[in-house]
Formats: structure tokens, C-alpha cells, sequence
């Protein structure tokens, strides 16, 4: 499986995730739209795993390979809460930011070598970018939570939605610390050092602590919605800083964490 093969497993996704909102938004056709956007998942996650045969490595070296993973946890976590409360308007929601990274991945790839450079070949890469990918996604569902409410329906629904997002962040804040405790381990192993205040780290750090503080004002101020979904939404922008962002700032240069293919 190499990325020649991508565009069939992606115009099979799309396919059936558009299927699978599609009948949603008809809510009696509840049960076959669970089963027609799970068939997208597992096109998706077969790819995912024949890539990785090919490469034999995981595929979550390169930014497409990330954005890869990125789209599948997405879509999972739309479909787990569509699952469970029947919101077809987030099934769609998640499903579209999924396909557009898929769909970036279609226009630019970015295929590399497929070996892992020293500093990569640790027993810490998987779990730190696993977990990170998937802090990624729970994050930007709950801003997709909490931006719908607070245009649409926090007069009917507020309260529940607002729930929802906080649970969301609070398992995506937990994973969030638990990829850098990982990180600052692999760190040592690699480079000998914790914790270097590189730009990768600094951003990392920067995005955890806003994270940190939309629980704070979610735990203290519990009706200062307006307030929270603006918090929230920045600390999902310093998220996208932090994961590929930072590559495109001259910072990145001095960067350990930027790594070149020969």
C-alpha cells in the first residue's frame, strides 16, 4: 500500500461519510448512517495500516502521515457521539474538517523516505504522537461543540452542549500532558535534556497552559459562555501552531524538533 494507492481509499471515504451525514440529517435512517460512515473509518484505518506495512514503521512520521491520523480520530469521535446523542449536525461537522485534511493530503502528500532518523527510532515515538493526535482531535470537537452552541443553540441546549465540550477537554487536556510528559522522557533519552524551551516545546507548553485556563474559567465561572468560547478558540490556534505551524516560522530553523529527510 503506498500513497499511489490513496486517492481509491479516499474517494471511498468521502463517499461514504457524505452517505453517512446524508442519512443522519433524515434521523430515521439513524442506525444505516452509523453503519455506512463506519464503513469510511474502516477504508480509512485499512489505508492507515497498509501504508504502514509498506513503510514498515508507523505511519506518523511525515505532516500527510499525521493528517492522516488526525482524520481518522476525528471522524471516530464524531461517530462515538452521534452514537450517543444522535447529533447529526456534529457527525457532519466532524466528517467535513476530517475529508478537508483528507482532501489536503490529496493535493499534497508529502511521501519522505521511509526510515526513521536515529532520534525517531525510540520506543516513545508511537505513544507520544498517538496521543497527541488524538488530544488533537477531542479539541477541535469540542471547539466544534462549543461554537455551534454558542451560534445556534446555547438558548435551547446551552448548558448540555457546554458539557459535552468540557468533557471533551478535559480527556483531551489529560492526553495533552500525558504526550508531554512522554516527550520530556524521549527527550532525555535522545538529547539529554527534559525540557530545552525549543520553539516546538515553547508552543507545546503555551497550548497546554490555555487549555488549562478555559478549565479554570469553565470550573469558576460557569456561565461566562461568550468568554470560554473564546478562550477556547484561541487555545485550539495555538494547538495548530504547535503541531505544523511552527514549521513555517522562521523560529523553526533552531528547532530539534524539525526533521529533514535525506
Amino acid at each position: 500500500m503506498t500513497w499511489n494507492n490513496f486517492i481509491f481509499f479516499a474517494i471511498g471515504t468521502l463517499t461514504f461519510w457524505s452517505a453517512g451525514c446524508y442519512m443522519a440529517w433524515k434521523k430515521k435512517y439513524h442506525t444505516e448512517s452509523l453503519w455506512i460512515f463506519a464503513a469510511g473509518i474502516l477504508l480509512l484505518l485499512s489505508f492507515i495500516l497498509g501504508l504502514g506495512i509498506f513503510l514498515q514503521r508507523p505511519p506518523i512520521r511525515t505532516m500527510g502521515e499525521t493528517r492522516l491520523l488526525y482524520s481518522f480520530f476525528t471522524a471516530v469521535i464524531g461517530w462515538l457521539i452521534f452514537l450517543r446523542r444522535k447529533y447529526a449536525w456534529l457527525l457532519s461537522f466532524t466528517a467535513t474538517i476530517a475529508s478537508l485534511f483528507i482532501i489536503i493530503n490529496l493535493v499534497t502528500p508529502q511521501i519522505h523516505n521511509q526510515a526513521l532518523i536515529p532520534a525517531l527510532q525510540s520506543i516513545w515515538f508511537i505513544p507520544h504522537v498517538v496521543v497527541y493526535m488524538l488530544s488533537y482531535a477531542l479539541m477541535g470537537c469540542a471547539l466544534i461543540f462549543l461554537l455551534y452552541g454558542s451560534i445556534f443553540r446555547f438558548r435551547e441546549h446551552r448548558l448540555q452542549i457546554a458539557v459535552i465540550a468540557d468533557n471533551l477537554v478535559y480527556t483531551g487536556t489529560a492526553l495533552l500532558t500525558t504526550g508531554m510528559l512522554l516527550g520530556a522522557i524521549w527527550a532525555k533519552q535522545a538529547w539529554g535534556h527534559y525540557w530545552t524551551w525549543d520553539p516546538k516545546e515553547t508552543w507545546a507548553a503555551l497550548t497546554w497552559l490555555s487549555y488549562i485556563c478555559y478549565i479554570h474559567v469553565r470550573h469558576h465561572y460557569p456561565f461566562r459562555y461568550k468568554s470560554a468560547t473564546i478562550i477556547l478558540t484561541l487555545s485550539f490556534l495555538f494547538l495548530q501552531i504547535c503541531w505544523y505551524g511552527i514549521h513555517y516560522l522562521p523560529a523553526a530553523m533552531k528547532s530539534i524538533h524539525t526533521y529533514h529527510t535525506p
